[in-house]
């Protein structure tokens, strides 16, 4: 049996998990793409957003512990899904950051 990609999905399981623990920590709210930013004014419950956020990207950690058992299984299943997630699955978390994102707005109100 090859276990090649079980330390793989294991590393990267960890480095998103503690982005994900930094995430729900941080007092500034967390922005999604590199370069673009959230101010405080933008979100209406800085700590409920960014607890949403790092919720997102636990469950993306947890996915690649998923991962890492199937790969005990199989390690080209394992290599081939951490492959898919990495990047698709960086775009597909978009959505619900977008949804995230909705949520916490603050709504400019008209009277």
């Amino acid at each position: 049996m090859d276990f090649t990609a079980v330390p793989m999905c294991l590393s990267i399981a960890t480095f998103i998990g503690i982005s994900a623990l930094w995430v729900s920590k941080r007092r500034k709210p967390i922005h999604f793409f590199a370069g673009s930013t959230v101010e405080v004014q933008e979100v209406t419950d800085v700590s409920a957003y960014n607890r949403a956020n790092a919720k997102m990207w636990a469950l993306y950690a947890a996915w690649f512990i998923v991962i890492s058992a199937l790969s005990l299984l199989n390690s080209t299943v394992g290599i081939v899904l951490s492959v898919v997630s990495i990047i698709p699955g960086v775009f597909f978390l978009y959505i619900p950051y977008k949804w995230i994102y909705k949520k916490y707005q603050v709504r400019n109100v008209v009277q």
